[in-house]
């Protein structure tokens, strides 16, 4: 459950049963007050008998056990202290217990906590007391996502809605499972739709931003971004947002300096080091991009994406032994992300690592089973150790199922033979004839690869350099031109 309804939940409940807690304070006698003289003249007569009176004690009140209770649960949750809040409920006093309010709040801080299971048995038990509550029905929606239980929660969902269509709380989760599936503008539609009843809602007002962030409305986004700032200037994932549509109109100076903003007020949100070291990155500040992603990674290692930006980061720096070993923990923390097995792949054949380098290309070739770049990598690397049966094993299978008539069965085919004139000038004649730069430059490349693994450095040399002076460096075979030529 967001954090921010979660709030909405606990502020009302604690005002009522602040005003039906709190007491007014007994009575007393009034005193009555002695003259300045009178005061004078007693101290005079205490002094001269030399005697210290007595400090008087003071009669103080205790507060009666409802409003104990309360001041501690809103002392935890001042505190953002969860268990704190939860342990205040066991020493909850019987006159309270029956408080729908604070059931609700209970079990919203139990669902916060992360103890779903028992949320649902005081939701399920408000329910079976109150079934028409509102208040019950968003709480146990809300519940019911949190237990991943789909069903309920839809069904709680068109309940609500059924009575209060403009229902915030149901609209906004109606809106939540829309950004699930990617579909954006019904996902601003129920964004709206909560903001009806309330207009300054956080949660939805941010959605709303978000959605028409993603549905290229950038003027509207913009616009209820600041309408959110102007009322919380330290609303941490507005600022985000507002950075990245300032980096969009390419003022990254400008873009840092809201994602700064942001991690003051969010210190511990990876996603915003991902942002700050993106930023810094296209200043080409780059010891300040490696330290953003440095602290995405401390702050979660067990994610993938700060490993991959920080290893391109690292590849382009030409520091390669970092580059691979941030690339192996992209595949461990995340083993379908194919890319990384690419340049796994990339940089052992830098490394000379052949084996290593096929089994990159080899787990590539798994997740993108058609990629011939990939089949051609693979028998390069066998040719590299001179394992030219290795490498027909390999291609006997690779072939298989391909167009026969294709250039890249072709190459295949080549690598496969090693040899023959005429399936050399085959290719060699069809080369220049690829119309699509990507594929032509790609072809080039196993041309020359082909040719150096023959012994053949000039004819390679060629190769390579056509590459070169493409200047279009949009496929991964660009890279290794590169370095075959050593650049």
């Amino acid at each position: 459950m967001k954090k921010l309804i979660l709030l909405f939940t606990i502020v009302p409940a604690l005002a009522i049963v602040l005003s039906s807690c709190i007491s007014t304070p007994r009575q007393e006698k009034p005193v009555q007050q002695e003259t300045v003289v009178e005061q004078q003249q007693a101290g005079e007569q205490v002094k001269q008998a030399g005697q210290i009176p007595e400090k008087a004690e003071k009669n103080e009140q205790k507060d009666p056990p409802d409003v104990v209770f309360v001041k501690n649960l809103q002392d935890s949750l001042n505190k953002n202290d969860m268990q704190g809040a939860l342990a205040s409920f066991e020493t909850m006093p019987d006159s309270l217990k029956n408080d729908t309010e604070l059931q609700i709040l209970h079990a919203s801080i139990l669902v916060s906590a992360g103890r779903g299971k028992e949320a649902a048995a005081i939701g399920d038990a408000l329910q079976a007391k109150d079934g028409s509550n509102v208040a019950v029905l968003e709480l146990n929606s809300q519940i019911a996502a949190a237990n991943g239980d789909k069903n309920k929660e839809n069904e709680l969902i068109k309940q609500i809605l059924t009575v209060d269509p403009y229902n915030t709380t149901a609209n906004i989760q109606k809106a939540g499972q829309q950004v699930l599936w990617h579909k954006y503008k019904p996902a601003y539609d129920y964004y709206k739709k909560a903001l009806k009843n309330e207009p300054d809602n956080p949660d939805a007002l941010f959605g709303c931003a978000q959605m028409a962030y993603y549905l290229d409305n950038i003027p509207e986004a913009k616009a209820t971004l600041q309408k959110i700032l102007d009322k919380d200037s330290k609303n941490a994932m507005a600022l985000a947002y507002m950075g990245k549509i300032a980096a969009e109109n390419e003022n990254n100076l400008q873009a840092t300096k809201y994602i700064q903003e942001a991690i003051s007020c969010d210190p511990g949100n990876y996603d915003f080091y991902l942002d700050l070291g993106t930023y810094q990155a296209k200043q080409e500040n780059y010891d300040e991009a490696e330290s953003a992603w440095t602290t995405a990674i401390t702050i979660d290692p067990t994610y993938f994406l700060a490993y991959a930006y920080r290893a391109g980061l690292y590849n382009e720096l030409k520091k390669y032994k970092e580059s691979l070993a941030d690339y192996y923990s992209v595949v461990k923390t995340n083993p379908q992300y194919y890319y990384a097995y690419e340049e796994i792949g990339m940089l052992e054949w830098h490394e000379q690592n052949w084996e290593k380098s096929r089994d990159g290309f080899k787990k590539a070739l798994e997740i993108s089973k058609d990629n011939y770049s990939y089949k051609l990598m693979i028998a390069a690397t066998y040719l590299k150790e001179n394992n030219t049966e290795g490498c027909k094993s390999f291609l006997k299978n690779a072939m298989r199922n391909m167009d026969t008539s294709s250039i890249e069965y072709a190459m295949l085919r080549l690598y496969n033979d090693q040899g023959g004139i005429n399936a050399e000038n085959d290719i060699l004649s069809k080369l220049d004839k690829i119309e699509k730069t990507t594929p032509r430059g790609k072809m080039w490349y196993y041309m020359g690869l082909y040719y150096e693994i023959k012994g053949a450095p000039q004819l390679a040399t060629e190769f390579f350099t056509k590459i070169m002076n493409m200047q279009t460096p949009m496929f991964f075979e660009y890279e290794l031109a590169e370095w075959s030529l050593g650049k």
